[in-house]
């Protein structure tokens, strides 16, 4: 609770996220063709997409970069009220928040940056998706017709950031914005190598693990739900026939106990698929989860290894001059950066 005396809910969930691509007609067709997602919408560089399921609009903006990585990530609020008394916050923290108009897919935005320099954003005021006729669905509490393409992506279910002070952006995300901290990984030195925090009953809606260059505002991977572990099975097989490069899995996590499968977009971002909201969080005064260094060490939950481009793959690349080499001493990281 952070001291409260009352946990702050004024987060209602994770929006979407921008993602940044040197190859923004491949990723595009990736995201269409092969993980089954629908286009709603353009704007400059920028393309909205949608799971099926997703009420918004849109949850992933792709947007065509120079480089790859996030652009920014965003929550919405549970009123506008509560958008307010987070902006109030995070000013009364002593952090710089500006508004942003004119997005694609939602209202007037506030627009801030995380201790280790990622951009987010706050926004209320939300375009609810409506299909057209080829789209709606027979049944009317569902937002789209399921697509029968590629992978069937349900909807957007968490991202993971790599963060030079891990233990600092929870705490930011937790006195500022009213997230619970789920799990973590402290290692033997006392310092904090991940952490998974959600606004929701969902077990998280993102994760900070730790950089292991040193470098702050870098991007590990997002994440979009499936309805079940047979559908991330049959997943592996579509990206096969497809060509799409598989990193790891399909497997399961040891923390949080997501059921997963990586692969590369295109442009050079890490994306996973998994059935990550199958676990649930429903204890009101649920208590966090430490992980030893010796315990993670163990590896994943059924003895798979951390492969090793989870040590050295992120975006947007490294710059010149630092190497795409794992720290030595830094294995275990890597181990919870999979989530």
């Amino acid at each position: 609770m952070n001291g409260q005396d009352e946990p702050i809910l004024d987060i209602a969930h994770l929006g979407h996220v921008e993602l940044l691509t040197p190859k923004p007609e491949e990723s595009l067709r990736f995201f269409v063709d092969v993980m089954g997602m629908t286009e709603s919408g353009r704007q400059g560089d920028s393309v909205l997409l949608r799971g099926w399921d997703d009420y918004e609009r849109g949850s992933l903006l792709l947007t065509a970069s120079s480089t790859s990585g996030l652009g920014h990530a965003a929550f919405r609020t549970r009123s506008a009220a509560a958008l307010e008394r987070r902006v109030a916050a995070l000013r009364a923290a002593g952090h710089e928040v500006t508004r942003h108009e004119g997005n694609l897919g939602h209202g007037m935005s506030y627009r801030f940056r995380d201790p280790d320099n990622h951009l987010f954003e706050i926004y209320w005021d939300t375009e609810w998706y409506e299909a057209p006729p080829e789209l709606r669905p027979s049944l009317k509490n569902q937002a789209q017709r399921f697509p029968a393409r590629g992978v069937n992506v349900r909807r957007l279910d968490h991202f993971n950031c790599l963060a030079v002070d891990v233990r600092a952006c929870r705490e930011f995300f937790q006195s500022t914005l009213g997230f619970r901290c789920t799990e973590r990984i402290e290692l033997n030195d006392g310092s904090e190598a991940g952490m998974w925090l959600t606004a929701t009953n969902k077990s998280y809606d993102f994760a900070f693990t730790r950089e292991a260059h040193g470098i702050p505002g870098r991007f590990h991977h997002v994440t979009f739900a499936l309805d079940s572990r047979e559908a991330i099975l049959q997943a592996a097989d579509v990206f096969l026939e497809n060509g799409v490069f598989i990193e790891t899995g399909p497997h399961k996590h040891a923390v949080q106990q997501t059921f997963f499968l990586y692969v590369y977009e295109p442009g050079g971002n890490r994306v996973e698929v998994a059935n990550a909201g199958a676990r649930l969080v429903l204890a009101p005064d649920w208590k966090t989860i430490t992980w030893t260094e010796e315990e993670r060490k163990k590896g994943q939950a059924w003895g798979l290894r951390t492969i090793e481009s989870f040590h050295t793959h992120s975006t947007p690349p490294l710059p010149d001059g630092k190497g795409d080499e794992t720290v030595p001493g830094d294995d275990l990281s890597a181990e919870g950066i999979a989530s």
